[in-house]
């Protein structure tokens, strides 16, 4: 390839034949990603790929649980993310203001993550589980420390690594793409350990970082899959 590569450079120096053949890559990348998509079945979408890994471990939670921004509590593929938790004893969806925001649905209560989670609320949840609601969210330290105020023992994320940008004017921006380790990180500031964590990294969809940590890291010591700290990015990166 390092020929090939060596005269694709030169041809894209040249003032306007490099124009035309940057173009012409341009299309033919579009076009592959396409084509890849439908042809590689097992490279599941990202939301796709995020709901099975929820479910992996969501039969682990029996307690209470809220889905953190939830919306309509829709797992995009014609289901309720209530009934992964089939063991809660109870579950709660809550929302922000805006499009998009609170829906006045049963159950449906109020936080603003950049604000103050009310004082009942705090340490009231066994989980608290949020699906790509972090990147949205200009404070995310704030936002996480939130959702981990939350809980008394777990918190499951799910974050953007790669995706393009997705804001509502009058609702949400788009501010992070953090990698494994950022939230890692912040999780640990807030008093909890990662114990599980995964991307579907792949060079032809969004990528997601999902995300188990505990304040208990101790009680799932062997019930969920080894964690190691997924590469995000790296076959996009290594390919393009």
């Amino acid at each position: 390839m390092k020929p090939f590569e060596t005269l694709l450079t030169a041809i894209l120096r040249l003032p306007v034949l490099g124009e035309a053949a940057e173009g012409l890559a341009e299309r033919l990348h579009r076009v592959t990603v396409r084509a890849m998509r439908r042809a590689r079945r097992n490279h599941i979408r990202a939301r796709e790929w995020s709901n099975d890994e929820l479910r992996k471990v969501a039969g682990f939670f029996d307690g209470a649980v809220i889905n953190v921004s939830g919306w309509r509590d829709e797992d995009k593929t014609g289901g309720l993310y209530r009934d992964y938790f089939s063991k809660a004893s109870s579950y709660t969806v809550s929302n922000f203001s805006g499009r998009k925001g609170s829906s006045d649905g049963i159950g449906d209560v109020f936080i603003d993550l950049e604000g103050e989670v009310p004082p009942d609320l705090r340490r009231r949840y066994q989980a608290a589980f949020s699906h790509t609601t972090l990147e949205h969210i200009y404070d995310i330290r704030r936002g996480i420390a939130n959702i981990c105020s939350l809980s008394h023992d777990s918190v499951i994320l799910v974050t953007p690594f790669l995706q393009a940008v997705h804001d509502m004017e009058g609702s949400f921006g788009d501010f992070w793409r953090p990698t494994p380790m950022c939230i890692s990180r912040m999780l640990e500031e807030e008093g909890f350990e990662t114990i599980y964590q995964s991307s579907n990294d792949n060079p032809w969809h969004v990528v997601y970082v999902f995300t188990v940590a505990s304040r208990k890291p101790g009680l799932y010591k062997g019930r969920l899959p080894s964690f190691t700290q997924p590469q995000a990015g790296a076959r996009h990166f290594k390919l393009f």
